[in-house]
């Protein structure tokens, strides 16, 4: 890499004026998912304080003028080998200007093998995301997924990665399955005791506990992209467009167009296979729990924000026959930020 232009807190989401070492406690929680990152952090006065931004870049021409634009209207970029690269949510919005996708440092949860760039705009993009510690040390927890069901993969070299960008800021990793940071995040109230499923946007992943013990926990390699790489393919857009209608509103229960009508026809088709795979695993595992009432399956992440989730996830649920009692199925309060709200959890907790 050529050069880094310093990062003003461009394309986070936030109070960034309080997201400065000396005004936060000690611990941080980053979520590393595939379509954002996440980190979540608690002032001295005990509020809760989020950054945001998509884990994406794309590639412009370079020149002076614009990078002179681009500085002036503080979006954040890198020099790349002579390309200049957008990053964040900028990325996202001159995808869908210039009709073309955005490039993406992951795929399907892992640090994407397809990418040429992807270790060093990663590494760009948690560093301005997770900011510094505090003090040389601070824990950070951070997301990984957890061991897929549906293909080869494993986490052991995506997990060491995210642990030397960290350590090399000065923080002392700790990395927790996502699903098990939904039950820590959403399961309070019932003891950290049921199913938590984060959402994403490369996997869903699953983790099954009881009073904070994960019992059971998988992925599936199936997510947001796979809803908008597939309406991509069937309605013939960009793949970044079909994602800008999908986030743009619309109604999994009520579509009004062709595009819309596939988003909800692989929204639903995704719901039933994730269920297909729990009552999979529930029936081959020789650790599932006896649960002694009816649980609760708390939904998070980005890709359980269109509307109308809810209703589809029960209607499929009903058809189900799932092996489970439950009692209750419901979706996160904060969807996008749940995994990093866990993670903080159990970052503050170990501090």
């Amino acid at each position: 890499m050529e050069e880094i232009k310093e990062s003003r807190a461009t394309g986070v989401k936030g109070d960034a004026s309080k997201f400065v070492p000396m005004s936060l406690t000690l611990g941080r929680g980053l979520d590393i998912g595939t379509a954002n990152l996440v980190c979540a952090a608690r002032t001295t006065d005990g509020e809760t304080i989020i950054r945001a931004q998509r884990n994406a870049f794309m590639d412009i021409v370079s020149n002076p003028f614009t990078k002179n634009m681009l500085t002036k209207l503080d979006v954040n970029y890198v020099v790349s080998d002579g390309a200049l690269c957008v990053l964040g949510d900028p990325a996202f919005e001159f995808a869908n200007i210039f009709n073309r996708n955005m490039r993406r440092p992951m795929k399907n949860g892992f640090i994407s093998p397809d990418e040429t760039d992807a270790l060093p705009m990663i590494k760009v993009l948690v560093e301005n995301i997770v900011g510094h510690p505090r003090e040389k040390g601070d824990v950070c927890y951070f997301s990984i997924p957890a061991e897929p069901v549906d293909m080869e993969m494993n986490v052991v070299y995506h997990k060491g990665i995210f642990q030397g960008i960290l350590r090399r800021l000065g923080y002392t990793p700790r990395d927790m399955i996502e699903g098990h940071a939904v039950v820590f995040s959403e399961l309070a109230d019932e003891d950290f005791t049921g199913i938590g499923i984060s959402c994403g946007g490369g996997l869903f992943n699953v983790c099954v506990c009881y009073k904070t013990v994960p019992a059971i926990s998988f992925s599936i390699s199936r997510g947001g992209d796979w809803i908008d790489e597939n309406v991509a393919r069937v309605t013939g857009i960009p793949v970044s467009r079909a994602t800008f209608i999908k986030e743009r509103g619309v109604d999994l229960t009520n579509p009004r167009n062709r595009v819309e009508e596939a988003v909800a026809i692989y929204y639903r088709n995704l719901i039933t296979y994730t269920l297909d795979v729990l009552k999979h695993e529930f029936k081959h595992s020789r650790s599932l729990p006896t649960f002694p009432e009816p649980i609760v399956i708390a939904c998070s992440g980005g890709t359980t924000m269109i509307k109308g989730f809810e209703e589809v996830f029960r209607e499929e649920f009903e058809k189900s026959d799932f092996p489970i009692e439950v009692k209750e199925i419901r979706r996160a309060a904060d969807p996008l930020n749940s995994v990093a709200r866990g993670l903080l959890v159990a970052s503050i907790s170990e501090e």
